[in-house]
This record gives structure tokens, sequence and C-alpha cells, in this order.
């Protein structure tokens, strides 16, 4: 079986179907009837297509539409036109972009001058999608901390450190601007109303930072981002991340205030969380979406880039507000 990449990489016409059905051009429906009948027809019978002396595609007809014709009605009058065609040189991503944006059960393939050369249709992809759906929801898991391995590298040891070490320094060097992040802030960081927070603050950032990468992902299998879609979808997830981080900085707020006696500590809790939260909700949706539009992949970096950019925000701006409320 074929990896998950290859197959959306494969050309279209390894994929193809080579038996469509084909109705000259100058038929009736009477005359298509008589050829569809005399012909034998593969698969599943969803639409006819209409080609000129030169086999080049002209028009296509769904079933129903030539079931209920007049008989004498000239087929390219029934015939819709033009035709919505994969070309010879789309790859199996390019068709299966066609299915989501079209919303048609089959489509001819054509060559360079328009001549018919076979049809895809979703029975076609249900195996190999099947496959690929569950292979990559496998793989999903482990982009977003930045592995993907094939099961060869994974049985060569120094192949499996120098695939995943780069994403982990990634984390490394994450985690060492947060550092330099806490020095700097270290009359706010070493008080006791704001230390024993750290981790919890950082680790729900974290959190909703790799949901909303997963999100994006999903949104991203099979499609083409663009600006318009990006900012549809940062802005809903900042929303999102808004209300999810009031909801728990208000819980760990009141926690806060019960437990420290302070209403500033439990206030600067309230605002980082959900500060953090709304921020890292937004970074995660938009870095897959950013990647993909200057043409790198987002599957293995999203993750590791989230996190560090997380971690980032959301000390920033926690300590900040303990400087501003709590000294």
């Amino acid at each position: 079986m074929s990896s998950a990449r290859q197959i959306l990489t494969d050309p279209v016409t390894a994929h193809m179907r080579t038996d469509p059905t084909r109705i000259p051009a100058g038929a009736s429906v009477a005359q298509a009837l008589e050829y569809i009948r005399d012909h034998e027809i593969g698969g599943r019978v969803v639409y006819f297509y209409v080609v000129d002396d030169a086999d080049r595609l002209v028009g296509v007809v769904p079933t129903r539409r030539i079931l209920r014709a007049a008989p004498a009605t000239p087929i390219t009058e029934v015939m819709i036109a033009p035709v919505v065609a994969v070309p010879h040189t789309a790859t199996v991503l390019d068709a299966c972009e066609f299915f989501t944006l079209h919303k048609l059960l089959a489509f001819p393939v054509v060559d360079a001058e328009g001549k018919l050369l076979g049809l895809v249709d979703v029975d076609l992809y249900t195996d190999e999608l099947t496959d690929l759906e569950k292979r990559q929801e496998s793989d999903d898991l482990f982009q977003l901390v930045g592995v993907y391995l094939t099961e060869a590298e994974q049985r060569q040891t120094v192949l499996a450190v120098r695939k995943r070490f780069p994403w982990l320094l990634c984390n490394v060097v994450g985690g060492m601007i947060a550092a330099v992040i806490a020095d700097a802030y270290e009359d706010v960081a070493t008080l006791a109303l704001v230390t024993p927070f750290i981790a919890l603050v950082t680790g729900m950032a974290e959190g909703v930072a790799i949901q909303s990468v997963s999100l994006a992902l999903q949104t991203l299998h099979g499609r083409r981002p663009t600006w318009g879609v990006l900012a549809q979808k940062a802005g809903r997830e900042l929303l999102v991340g808004l209300l999810l981080g009031a909801v728990c900085g208000l819980i760990v707020g009141v926690v806060a205030f019960v437990w420290k006696g302070s209403a500033m500590a439990g206030l600067s809790l309230f605002i980082g969380i959900a500060g953090g939260v709304a921020g890292s909700a937004a970074i995660g949706i938009a870095l897959p979406f950013l990647l993909r539009l200057v043409r790198r992949d987002p599957q293995v970096a999203s993750g590791p880039l989230a996190l560090a950019a997380a971690d980032m925000v959301t000390l920033l701006l926690y300590f900040n507000l303990g400087r501003w409320l709590l000294r």
C-alpha cells in the first residue's frame, strides 16, 4: 500500500477508469440510448460524456436527464456544457479538491487537447482514501509534536534521531527563550503570588495552541489555503480562545483569591489566562495556514512552533500583568 503522501502525489491517470460511456455529439436521445444498450457500461452509471468526431469532450449528460428527454431531442440540447474536467496532469490531491469544491460524483479526465481519456469517481477512491484517512489521523498525532517517520526510518536509530532532533531543538530554543523572559522579569517571576501558577498558565496556553493546530491541519487536508480563509478562521478561533480562556481564567482566579487571599493575584490570573489562551488559539490556527501559504510543509513544523510561540506570548502577558498589578 502506498504511503499517505505518495497517494496524494500520484498522477490521477494512474487511478482513473478508462471506460467512460461516450455518446456521439450528432446523436439524438433515442440514438444515444440505443448506443448505450449496444455497448458495455463499466462501473456505476452516473454521467454520459458527449464527444465529437475527434473524441474531444463537448458535454456531459446526467443519467436522469437523458431518461426524461424526448427520443427525438438532439443530445446537444440536453447535455451540460462546458464540462468541469480534471486535466491529465493533475494529482490525486487535485482530484480530491474537485470533489470537495464541485460536489459531483465523477469527473472526466482530458488531455491537453480536450480529448476524453477516462474518468474518476468517488467509488474509485473509497479504499485508498479510507486508508489515507486512517494513516493521516495517526500521522497527525505525531506531527503535532514534530515527528514524522516512516516504518523504515523508525528501524534505523541514527536516522530516527536525526529526523526527530530538529523539532526537539525547536522546543529547546523555545524553552530557552521562555527562560530568558523569566529572567528578565525576575522581580515578578519570583513573587509568591506568581511563581506557583507559571506552569498552569503556560500549560493551558500550550494545550489550546495544539488543539488549534490540529483543527487547522484538518481544515487544510485536500484544500488550498487562502488569505481570506485564514482571516476568517483566525478571527473565529481568537473568539473561541477568548471565551475558553475567560472561563478557565475565572475558575483559576477565584481559586487563587481563596488560596492566596489576594484579589490582584486572581485578577492577573484571570486576564493572563484569558489573553494567553486567546493568543495561543489564534497562533495555533494561523501557523499551518501561513506555512502552507509560503509553500512550507505545515504538518511537522506547526506543533513545535506553536508551543514555543504560546509560551512566549503567555509569559510576557502574565509577567507584565504581575508587574502592573502585584508590585
